[in-house]
């Protein structure tokens, strides 16, 4: 029960808004899932690879791991950008833009202030 209570430092209950969470990665984690049951298109487009990898005479079955790993080792940092950038929500994009522009004109304009900008609204 002690160990319980030492290895979960998270507090519990509701994030203040303007909260930025910190991604900690857990480097003792050896095992990594891929549910692909809803994704339809990226489960036939695995599933196409593994059928072209494995029409061979010689070797062994081909896996889902050796195709993982080896593509893994392909990635750009400019991979990892579009990545990123498919992850965050229109929100995300629009909060993006409204620090870039502030930085930019060395104003300090409102969400608000900048949207009406923008967008033209009198």
């Amino acid at each position: 029960m002690n160990n319980e209570k030492i290895l979960s430092s998270k507090k519990r209950g509701r994030k203040p808004k303007n909260q930025i969470s910190e991604y900690v990665l857990n480097k003792d984690r050896s095992k990594f899932f891929v549910d692909l049951s809803c994704e339809k298109v990226e489960l036939d487009l695995i599933f196409g690879l593994l059928e072209r990898a494995n029409q061979k005479d010689y070797g062994r079955e081909i896996t889902f791991k050796d195709l993982a790993l080896f593509s893994v080792t392909k990635l750009t940092d400019k991979d990892l950008e579009k990545i990123q950038e498919s992850t965050l929500s229109d929100m995300e994009k629009v909060e993006r833009a409204l620090i870039e522009f502030n930085k930019k004109n060395n104003s300090n304009l409102t969400l608000g202030e900048f949207l009406v900008k923008r967008l033209s609204i009198n």
